[in-house]
């Protein structure tokens, strides 16, 4: 093989290792970009519903969520939004989990978890066996029982 082969070989190679870089970081930029736009959707859920109980002294019911969240910006990456106000009562703390949904991204910064908003309005990512366990101690047995129909 001669200088200007190798030349060609190695160039070649270059450019393989960086458009496998190039899909790779892609890939990972569009689940962050849906993970960025789903958690803003939440928070704006969050002040619609501080909101709310600052008028009502009360967490909306779920009628009052679904006739908003068409509305919330980023609406669409939120996926399946579950919500919990008919289990919330006087007597939650504020870490009790309100509002959450199942997000799984194929990158390698992001993967299989939920965005919960929390009572006291705080929005996190929790990756799903933390998420898990912390729901099964917040739920009441009616509340697994529905589910579960």
């Amino acid at each position: 093989m001669n200088r200007r082969q190798k030349a060609i070989l190695i160039e070649f190679a270059v450019v393989i290792a960086v458009t496998a870089i190039a899909v790779v970081a892609m890939i990972n930029f569009r689940d962050w970009v849906n993970h960025s736009e789903a958690m803003r959707a939440m928070e704006h859920l969050g002040r619609e519903v501080f909101q709310y109980r600052e008028e009502h002294s009360s967490v909306p019911p779920e009628s009052y969520v679904d006739s908003i969240k068409k509305t919330l910006e980023g609406y669409a990456r939120l996926g399946d939004l579950r919500y919990r106000a008919l289990w919330i009562d006087f007597e939650c703390p504020p870490d009790e989990i309100l509002a959450y949904t199942k997000r799984n991204y194929h990158s390698l910064l992001l993967g299989k978890g939920f965005i919960v908003l929390r009572l006291d309005g705080r929005i996190e990512w929790m990756e799903k066996r933390e998420f898990k366990t912390l729901l099964a101690q917040q739920q009441s047995p009616e509340e697994i029982e529905w589910l579960g129909k």
